[in-house]
């Protein structure tokens, strides 16, 4: 086991008075030249967006002074995963999609960010295929209530109340064509995917004691609780996607279980039936780096092969905190960072591993103010750039909301 502190260059590329962040960690700011950065502005950073918010969608000119302009305004956004803001993956390379909300309905918008010239989908996206043709879905609504931070305000959910209905579920669009249905309802997999033994925690968990259970903890069932879909993701050739099933607990918690299908919905697999799946990222279109809990095992993380029982832990005994990860461009480093912990000094760790040599580089370390807990918070989601070169940051160590960039090149070269 081997750590190395190596602070990294960091550039601060938006300013005040109002204040910029992208959101999740999953997907890129950077347009496929690297010279545009996508971002979200708004006039406060404090509290949960309501109905009647707004944020401004924004393009930054790295080649030009790191110069903002703001493109459009959305009424459809949070904290930590802003209002889905990305590239669509044009031929031209200038379009941008990001949710919207239009009169009692959420929607997504597709704009080119040279001409200005923008239309309307008929449903908000959580992510798009890699070929841009195809989007999945989800109810904002119901995932506003349930998880705050993650969903959007201003919208009633018609399913508020059933536990898991059978019409309302994971959702596939069609972007050219404009059209969406129904793919994977939530009855359909608390039906098909009953919970069982294997998914009641912390039985043969040696790290049991930290996850603040009774002894003998028995998961809540389906039925009785609210039941969502969350954290939704495409793998690199879009012929399948990742998805979670949660459920509440007598307790007031969740439980998570991990699933794939293909783009369709068809071929659902339970990918780990284990009562706890957090960030991942697809490797490739087979694997998956996720922060998870295998009995047996403990929290760790994991790379799992779809479709498959087969999974190995990722930096054994180099990490003991959940983290936002993914895989850099060539497969040779794996980006991640901490939470503000109290062991940490409440400082969020930017880090790179070596997977090939095992070692572990501290290359940042930035302070969050304990006074922005919950879903305002402002997590690191560090981004890669598609070069590899550089890394995307929300941070608030400097006392405002705002993006950096940090230059990892001295180590991915």
């Amino acid at each position: 086991m081997q750590q190395i502190e190596k602070g990294l260059p960091v550039r601060r590329v938006t300013n005040g008075p109002k204040f910029h962040f992208f959101g999740y960690f999953d997907k890129f700011p950077w347009d496929v030249t690297g010279r545009y950065l996508l971002c979200l502005e708004t006039d406060f950073m404090d509290r949960q967006p309501t109905a009647d918010d707004r944020a401004g969608i924004c393009v930054i000119d790295l080649a030009d002074g790191d110069r903002l302009t703001r493109l459009a305004e959305t009424r459809a956004f949070c904290w930590q995963q802003a209002s889905m803001l990305q590239w669509t993956y044009s031929p031209s390379g200038t379009e941008i999609i990001y949710n919207d909300r239009e009169g009692d309905a959420f929607v997504s918008r597709i704009m080119n960010i040279k001409t200005g010239e923008a239309r309307t989908v008929c449903r908000p996206v959580y992510c798009i295929s890699p070929d841009g043709r195809h989007a999945v879905s989800v109810n904002f609504s119901r995932l506003d209530r349930q998880r705050p931070g993650y969903g959007y305000a201003g919208v009633p959910d018609p399913w508020e109340g059933v536990d898991h209905p059978a019409d309302d579920g994971i959702y596939l669009v069609d972007l050219l064509e404009n059209k969406s249905r129904l793919i994977i309802s939530l009855d359909q997999i608390a039906r098909q995917f009953p919970l069982t033994e294997e998914a009641r925690p912390c039985r043969s968990c040696p790290d049991s004691a930290r996850h603040n259970l009774p002894e003998g903890f028995v998961a809540s069932p389906f039925s009785g609780h609210a039941n969502w879909f969350n954290h939704l993701l495409f793998n690199t050739d879009g012929s399948r996607f990742a998805f979670f099933h949660r459920w509440r607990q007598d307790n007031g918690g969740h439980l998570t279980r991990m699933f794939t299908a293909d783009f369709d919905g068809s071929n659902i697999y339970h990918l780990n039936p284990d009562d706890m799946s957090s960030h991942y990222a697809w490797v490739d279109r087979e694997r998956i780096i996720c922060y998870a809990r295998r009995h047996g095992f403990g929290d760790r993380y994991f790379l799992f092969t779809d479709q498959t029982p087969e999974f190995e832990v990722i930096g054994e005994g180099q990490f003991d905190s959940d983290g936002h990860c993914t895989y850099s461009p060539d497969g040779k480093w794996m980006l991640t960072d901490t939470y503000p912990l109290e062991r940490f000094k409440r400082r969020r760790t930017l880090i790179l591993y070596d997977l090939e040599k095992k070692i572990r580089y501290n290359v940042g370390k930035f302070y969050a103010d304990p006074e922005l807990p919950g879903s305002v918070r402002c997590d690191l989601h560090p981004n890669w750039a598609r070069d590899g070169k550089t890394v995307c940051i929300d941070s608030l160590h400097e006392g405002d909301r705002q993006v950096y960039l940090v230059d990892v090149s001295g180590l991915t070269k």
